[in-house]
């Protein structure tokens, strides 16, 4: 199940350094070969929170081989799109079978483990959750140059054949219950698809339509917000809701959930801005960039083997307290970088960040689904997942809107000290000019000129995306806040499937 759900998450991110070549197979612009990324993460958000129910009523087995298998097939259809309609359409069903799996790992945990055993599955599914994504753009970018943009998917087709055929021979966790399908709240899924679906559309699309100049966004805003008053009054009311919201009413759930959503933010934000910074600011390619970013994935397998024992005579809210400390530490080194930086200055913010995140994901897991009730785990699993990928696509968002806005402003301060009566300016146009004309260019002096708006360009590009590392900085210092309200969970007491 774990391999499964290695697959699905790894699906999310490993067409991200492969797109330009996608575009070229399809015949796509690039605004349209964006939606092969937004149509799996608006499928993948939407299920999430259904699966719960889904758990229930066709048990964990039937509704895992079903998602794996549909996934597999999917992932060969994807192989086989013919144009951009085939591809964002069988991408979405991708998405929708694989967000299916990750909720069901998170569940089992906490119903099939005794509690002396759970810290240790909550850091094989953490490592799965939290190196996946890492390793998503690298793995894409080496399989595109080294077989084609079609190998992304055909590699999911052998193992997710074994995953299906192993989990329908080996896992007995629960029974269905059939009953509950003929109690489908078809109006509720409508408003939780609906809301889910617009909001996760606007997250995505909005910084590339300019968000509210654009009718599609004002549009799905107003759709989203409609459908989701009439989620959340829909289902506090009726007897039986498709996605449980009352699970919120355990402190430890709802602070756990508040959490994975800035855990979400930290996570996804920063396999965005990282791959952003080395390309564009540093000019390094997809294999390079992969050199870099892997630190991260390393250092998340060593704090593995630090946080499991640690976790088992620590207290859990020392560990969360610490794994977010050391995240918002790693985060505002990488804010101090300069353009020159080498390898050893991005190499300790990145394995700091690595590090902290075992020490974040093990107590902010076992905090928020175990201390409910057995029966409440699957549903919970569904919710906690949403946060955690909610957070991530708020987190872009907002990142993206942000580096539009601090670029220019961080353009405009600096263009002003490059003026024609800055000494330092001219002294350095001049320089340009000079090896410009050696190497016998036409127009040295445009070609000069040119050269100097790169280097502002390239310096306003370093200042923003330092801000926005602060800035990520400062919200995992901010989380600390929240530290009052969370109870202690002792993996050792034997009391994970009662409420506190």
């Amino acid at each position: 199940m774990v391999f499964g759900i290695f697959m699905a998450i790894l699906d999310i991110q490993i067409v991200a350094s492969s797109l330009e070549q996608i575009q070229a197979g399809l015949s796509a612009t690039r605004d349209e070969i964006t939606w092969v990324q937004t149509a799996y993460l608006v499928a993948e958000v939407v299920i999430i929170p259904l699966s719960g129910w889904l758990g229930r009523a066709l048990s964990t087995r039937y509704l895992f081989v079903l998602s794996c298998g549909g996934f597999t097939l999917m992932s060969l259809f994807c192989a086989l799109a013919w144009n951009l309609p085939s591809m964002v359409a069988f991408r979405a069903f991708q998405g929708f079978f694989g967000g299916a799996m990750i909720p069901s790992v998170f569940a089992v945990i906490y119903t099939l483990f005794p509690p002396r055993l759970q810290p240790a599955m909550t850091i094989v599914v953490g490592l799965v959750v939290t190196v996946a994504p890492t390793a998503g753009p690298v793995l894409g970018g080496y399989l595109t140059e080294s077989v084609s943009w079609k190998a992304l998917f055909l590699i999911n087709l052998v193992p997710g054949f074994l995953v299906c055929l192993a989990t329908w021979l080996f896992v007995r966790v629960d029974e269905p219950d059939w009953e509950l399908l003929d109690k489908i709240d078809f109006r509720g899924i409508l408003y939780i698809v609906a809301f889910l679906g617009s909001l996760q559309f606007v997250l995505e699309e909005g910084v590339r339509e300019e968000w509210f100049e654009s009718r599609e966004i004002v549009f799905f805003s107003l759709v989203a917000a409609a459908t989701g008053i009439a989620m959340f009054y829909r289902e506090l009311t009726i007897d039986h809701p498709i996605v449980d919201l009352r699970a919120f009413r355990n402190r430890n759930f709802a602070v756990g959930c508040l959490f994975s959503f800035v855990l979400g933010i930290g996570l996804y934000t920063l396999i965005y801005l990282m791959p952003v910074y080395l390309a564009s600011v540093k000019g390094l390619n997809s294999l390079q960039i992969g050199q870099y970013v892997m630190v991260t994935g390393l250092f998340q397998l060593l704090s593995a083997f630090v946080a499991g024992p640690l976790a088992k005579i620590l207290d859990s809210r020392l560990m969360l307290a610490l794994g977010l400390f050391l995240f918002g530490l790693g985060s505002w080194m990488n804010g101090s970088l300069t353009h020159d930086a080498g390898y050893w200055e991005f190499f300790w913010p990145q394995a700091l960040r690595g590090f902290a995140l075992m020490f974040c994901f093990l107590p902010i897991n076992s905090l928020a689904l175990g201390t409910l009730p057995p029966e409440e785990v699957k549903n919970a699993s569904g919710l906690y997942n949403l946060m955690r990928n909610l957070g991530g696509a708020i987190g872009l968002a907002v990142a993206n809107t942000l580096m539009i806005q601090l670029n220019k402003e961080h353009y405009a301060v600096l263009r002003e000290a490059v003026t024609p009566g800055s000494a330092k300016a001219q002294a350095l146009l001049a320089g340009l000019h000079e090896r410009l004309s050696g190497a016998s260019l036409p127009d040295s002096e445009l070609a000069a000129l040119k050269q100097l708006y790169g280097l502002v360009m390239r310096e306003a590009e370093v200042m923003t995306l330092n801000a926005l590392f602060h800035t990520l900085g400062l919200v995992f210092f901010l989380a600390l806040l929240l530290m009052p309200w969370v109870r202690q969970v002792s993996a050792d007491s034997g009391d994970a499937g009662g409420g506190h």
